[in-house]
Order: C-alpha cells, then sequence, then structure tokens
C-alpha cells in the first residue's frame, strides 16, 4: 500500500512537471511566433519602400543625366537591403541575418539621402508631380515602417525576456530558443529617415 501511494506520488509529480514544462514550451513558441509575425509587418512596408525607389529612380533620370552613379548607387542599395529582408523573412530568429538587414538598410538610407540632397539642385525635378507623390509615398511607407519595426522590438524584447528569466532559460536552451535581433540602428546619424520632402 506505501509503495503505491510513492508511486501515484512519483506520477504526480512527473506528470505535474511535464505540463509546466510543456507550458514554459508553448509560452516561448507562441512569443516566437508573435515576433516572426511582427517582422512581417516590417517586411511588407520594406518591400513597398523597395518597389517604390526603382519608380522614383526612373522618375529622376530623366532630370539628372550627369548623376548617374548617385542614382546606380541607389538601385543597387535597394537590391542589397531587399536580398537581405527576404533572409530575415525566411527566418526572422537568425540573428546573424538581421545584422545584415540593418546594415543593407543603412546603406539604403545613406543612398536615398545623397539622391535627395543631389535632387534639390534640379528645381526641375523637384516641381514633377509624380517625384513629388513618390516622395510623399515613400515618407509615409518610411514612418509605417517606423510603426512596425516599433512592435517588432516590443514583441522581440517579451520574447528575450521570457527566454530568459528562470526556470525557463533552462527550457530555452535545451529547445534552441536562441535570442532575437531588435531592429536597431547603430549608429545615430542613421536614426532619422531619409529625407524625401521637396518643398
Amino acid at each position: 500500500m506505501t509503495i503505491l501511494i510513492v508511486l501515484g506520488v512519483i506520477a504526480a509529480v512527473f506528470i505535474i512537471a511535464a505540463l509546466w514544462i510543456t507550458g514554459i514550451y508553448n509560452s516561448l513558441v507562441g512569443l516566437r511566433n508573435r515576433f516572426k509575425n511582427a517582422f512581417a509587418q516590417i517586411d511588407v512596408q520594406l518591400k513597398r519602400r523597395y518597389d517604390l525607389i526603382p519608380n522614383l529612380v526612373e522618375t529622376a533620370k530623366g532630370y539628372m543625366k550627369h548623376e548617374s552613379s548617385t542614382l546606380e548607387a541607389v538601385i543597387k542599395a535597394r537590391n542589397i537591403a531587399a536580398a537581405a529582408a527576404t533572409a530575415v523573412a525566411a527566418n526572422p530568429a537568425d540573428g546573424n541575418a538581421m545584422k545584415g538587414l540593418l546594415s543593407a538598410e543603412a546603406g539604403l538610407g545613406g543612398a536615398l539621402s545623397r539622391l535627395m540632397v543631389v535632387s534639390e539642385q534640379y528645381p526641375d525635378l523637384k516641381a514633377n508631380q509624380n517625384m513629388m507623390q513618390l516622395t510623399e509615398e515613400l515618407t509615409s511607407t518610411e514612418n509605417k515602417v517606423g510603426f512596425a519595426r516599433q512592435a517588432y522590438n516590443d514583441s522581440v524584447m517579451a520574447y528575450n525576456t521570457a527566454r530568459e528569466i528562470f526556470p525557463n532559460v533552462i527550457f530555452a536552451g535545451m529547445f534552441s530558443f536562441l535570442p532575437a535581433e531588435l531592429f536597431k540602428i547603430e549608429d545615430p546619424t542613421e536614426r532619422n529617415a531619409p529625407k524625401v520632402s521637396f518643398n
């Protein structure tokens, strides 16, 4: 009789521990999926921006014939950023892919800023209705990227906090829940969105 009680207690402890570990695992899966979904929202806005940039360059090309290197730099930076975004979209939990995207985005931001500075020298381009509409759409998209990035970073913070607290940290390592990278800009000079105003 005593053996049955002991076996019952051991079985109950085992079941409670299994349910507890399952709860931790499921919680981490939910948080990981939440930040992956949050990155998908960024990805939508980045793709929109990447689609706008060739139109912007094509419009500027007619006015900026002597600035082909600037225009080519924007397209090259856009292509690099689009490829990096695709890599992150495949696995938002890949820290190296996120670092690659951040670097590519910094390069694209710099190239767009140079384009906008050079375009200031072309009054006809500034007055072009198509160019004004594209820059307005690009500015709106930059704002949406900022909001989506904030939501993503909040989700990543919740996930990273959950995986680092005790006892979750033990099981996070055991089940390969790796830390997620924030979508942050390292260089303070790059923290501002590219200026795309033609006023």
